[in-house]
This record gives structure tokens, C-alpha cells and sequence, in this order.
């Protein structure tokens, strides 16, 4: 049986209890869900399709739709090209997509199932396509999937013919279609017009019309991946995931490219609006240098109940590095920061963080699980935890407000419709965090201070 109460937390390199991270074909549907009339299609078997439509369904709680291969013994043994003929015949014939996005599983990656091959074989109806990616299941995770699958549509669609399109290619990163309006609202105010590539806005958000639409408005197009090589310049936001899919676009198309950080907080939020700044050469619009000035205010507002306070917060990487920044900002101690995705560089970049702002004793840690997370927290307590709905349990068990962030989040309504980026993003997260740590004050405070007017 696990020991929860020990003070020695053992190092595990293979067991992984309560993880913090799903696989990557999770991921390359969810990308593939961002391109306008695609079908993501999973080469394995049905249950392996399922979960990952059923976690991405209970997030955004909206139909997550995706085919399968359907493996059986058969497929398993001989092969899944029989399979993916049949199944790309029947989606072609009863869903009419414009594009396939076909991604691997543990299945038919251990067998050695080569699609290249398979699709090259494929009878596709003339202006339709089939793309894929390998996205094996036991490496990485969902985000090393999601940006798997938009480099598997560069590398079949993109072109570059020379003339510039005079847009700015923009990678968000794995964000919500909330966070994906806000940064569009942005570079709109900026003057500067973009490729969003993936977008999810308007396809996993889509409004209430009474008719189903099985392929919602919304997605990046399909002729819109075709120009990203002509583009004027590339801005891609999330150092983890974003740097694979800026430096296929830039070594094929030799399209400049500025890595930054998730625009979460102040100082991540700036960076975003002088890159579109130098993209447009235009001045900072007042509206938008209001906001900021309003998010400051907040901050200010607020210091008095989030210096000093003790935090956690765990998830996918970006959003993790964006969120530490954030409540450094607040003057808050992000005491344990992990992701369970198995890239150093998180570490790096979080500790970074940690010395600029001077924060001292505190840990970050990459391919962790929320077991670890539970036992620093058992060993040295925390205010406040950030992260997915895998996190409640640790929140119960300790008596600490939670906030509910990032992927997944099974258990609360309306949090993809919201922005967690730019201004008015940091605006909203930080009344959470200090809303949160106030109900936890008037749920502890002596009687005598609770008809305190703060």
C-alpha cells in the first residue's frame, strides 16, 4: 500500500500514479478539430477512439466528433490497411469531410503500420484529402500530439508560391476557443491580420442555432494551411509546444518566427502586443492600454491578500509557465509547479521565473504526477492549488481552494468560453484566485472577524 504520511518522497522513473498528462492522440484530435470540416480519425481500436472523444467531450461539452479504424485481432495481427481503405471509403461517403486527419495508437504504431504508404494507396474523391501523423501513445503526451498533428498538416498541405498573403501566422498553442477569441480580439486592435492555425474558436464553441451543424463554422481552412509558407512572419505562443511546428515552418519556408511564452498575466501579455506591434508598425491602442492599466489596478488592489501566499499548480506545460508568472505578479510563492509532460525545458523556463522574481525554496519539476504533487503538499502545506479536475482529490484530502485551469476540466461549466490570456483574461483569473482565498478566509476566520469589512 502507498504511504501518503512519509516525509521521504521516493523518486519513481517507472510508475506513474495519478497522472498529470494524457496521450498524444488526445491531442492530435484536438488539433485537428481546429481545421474547418475535418474528421480526425484514429488508426487502432474503438476504445482507444472513444476515451479520447469522451475526454475531450466532457471538457468542452460539446460533441467531440472523430472516427476509428476499428481494429479487431485481425487488424492487430496482419495490419490496418484494409481497415483504413474501408474506413476512409465510409467517412468520405456518409460524412462528406473536406479532410481525414489520420493519427496512430499504441496499437497500430507497436505493429508498424505505415501510412505513408496506406494513404498513398487511397482512393480519394477528387478535392478531398487524407493527412496523417504518428502520435504513439506511450511517448510524450497529449501536447507533443497536438503539435505532432499540425506539423503532419504542413508537411502535406503548405506551400510556398512566393507572393506574400501579407498575414501573420499565429500557433496558439493548446488553448480554449475562449482564449483563442481573446488573442484574435488583440491582434485585431493591433491592426495586424492573422492565420490562426489551429482554431478551435467557433467549432468547440459553437453557439445554440437550433440545427445541428456536424461541421460547425469555424477551423482554420484548408487553403489557409496551404499559405502559411507565404506568411509575413509567424507568432507562435507557448515555448513547449510551439517550437517544433515554428521550426518546420521556418527551415521549409524560411518564415521568421517569434517564440514566446502562453499571454498569460502582465509581462507574457506585453510580449504578445509588441510582436504584433512589430508586425503591424502601428502605436498601442488606448482601449488596450487601458485594459492592462486595469489589470494592474487589480493586482495593486488585491496585493494585500495574495503576498506571501503559497500556491501549486500543475497541468500542461504552457499554461502552467503563463499561470507561475501570473501569481509572481500577484506577489504570491509558486511553492511546487509540475507538468507531466516529460520536457526539460519546462523546468528550465519555470526556474527562470523563480529567479526573477526572486522566489526562493520552491520546486518545479517535469514528467511528475499529482501522487508527488500530494506528498510535497503533505510535507509543507500550500494556499491554494491550480490546476485540472484531476487535482480535487488533493484539494479535498488538504482543505485547500482549488481553481479549476487548463486541461482537463470535466466538473465546471463555461470555462472554455472564457479567456484565461491577455488583459481581460488576467483580469478574471486573478478575481478567482482571490475570491478563492477569501471564501477560505470567512470559512476559517474567527466569528468575531468575520463581519469584517475588508
Amino acid at each position: 500500500m502507498l504511504d501518503m504520511t512519509t516525509k521521504d518522497v521516493k523518486v519513481r522513473e517507472a510508475l506513474r500514479v495519478n497522472p498529470c498528462k494524457t496521450c498524444q492522440p488526445v491531442g492530435a484530435m484536438y488539433a485537428a478539430l481546429g481545421v474547418a470540416k475535418c474528421m480526425p480519425h484514429s488508426h487502432g481500436s474503438q476504445g482507444c477512439c472513444s476515451y479520447h472523444r469522451t475526454v475531450l467531450s466532457r471538457h468542452f461539452k460539446e460533441p467531440a466528433i472523430a472516427s476509428s479504424s476499428s481494429f479487431t485481432e485481425g487488424a492487430s495481427v496482419f495490419g490496418g490497411k484494409s481497415n483504413l481503405t474501408t474506413s476512409a471509403k465510409n467517412i468520405f461517403d456518409m460524412y462528406n469531410p473536406d479532410v481525414i486527419a489520420v493519427h496512430t495508437t499504441c496499437l497500430s504504431e507497436t505493429i508498424g503500420d505505415d501510412l505513408t504508404s496506406f494513404i498513398m494507396d487511397l482512393e480519394v474523391p477528387e478535392g478531398k484529402l487524407v493527412v496523417h501523423t504518428n502520435t504513439p501513445s506511450y511517448v510524450g503526451s497529449h501536447i507533443n500530439g497536438f503539435f505532432n498533428m499540425m506539423i503532419g498538416f504542413m508537411n502535406y498541405l503548405t506551400k510556398k508560391t512566393g507572393t506574400s498573403t501579407g498575414k501573420t501566422a499565429v500557433f496558439p498553442g493548446w488553448v480554449n476557443p475562449g482564449d483563442i477569441r481573446e488573442l484574435k480580439r488583440i491582434a485585431a486592435m493591433m491592426n495586424v491580420p492573422t492565420v490562426f492555425f489551429p482554431d478551435q474558436s467557433g467549432v468547440l464553441d459553437a453557439p445554440m442555432t437550433g440545427r445541428y451543424e456536424f461541421y460547425p463554422e469555424g477551423g482554420t481552412t484548408l487553403d489557409e494551411i496551404r499559405t502559411l509558407g507565404d506568411s509575413d512572419g509567424l507568432i507562435a505562443l507557448g515555448e513547449i509546444i510551439g517550437i517544433e511546428p515554428a521550426e518546420v515552418l521556418n527551415k521549409k519556408f524560411k518564415v521568421p518566427y517569434t517564440l514566446m511564452p502562453l499571454p498569460v498575466g502582465v509581462a507574457f501579455t506585453d510580449q504578445y502586443v509588441l510582436a504584433l506591434r512589430k508586425q503591424s508598425h502601428t502605436e498601442v491602442p488606448a482601449e488596450l492600454e487601458a485594459e492592462r492599466g486595469r489589470l494592474v489596478d487589480l493586482l495593486l488592489d488585491s496585493s494585500q491578500y495574495t503576498t506571501g501566499r503559497k500556491v501549486a499548480i500543475f497541468g500542461d506545460p504552457d499554461i502552467v509557465i503563463g499561470l507561475t508568472s501570473l501569481v509572481l505578479e500577484m506577489g504570491m510563492i509558486p511553492k511546487y509547479v509540475i507538468t507531466g509532460t516529460p520536457k526539460d525545458e519546462f523546468t528550465r523556463k519555470v526556474t527562470e521565473l523563480f529567479d526573477k522574481y526572486g522566489a526562493a525554496d520552491c520546486k518545479a519539476k517535469a514528467n511528475a504526477d499529482l501522487f508527488e504533487l500530494h506528498q510535497w503538499i503533505k510535507n509543507e502545506p500550500v494556499d491554494l492549488l491550480i490546476g485540472s479536475t484531476y487535482g480535487k482529490q488533493i484539494a479535498r484530502a488538504e482543505d485547500i481552494p482549488f481553481i479549476r485551469a487548463g486541461f482537463p476540466v470535466l466538473d465546471r461549466y463555461g470555462g472554455p468560453l472564457l479567456p484565461t490570456v491577455g488583459y481581460s483574461g488576467g483580469v478574471l483569473f486573478v478575481e478567482r484566485i482571490v475570491n478563492a482565498l477569501l471564501d477560505k478566509f470567512d470559512k476559517t476566520c474567527a466569528e468575531e472577524d468575520f463581519e469584517i469589512v475588508l
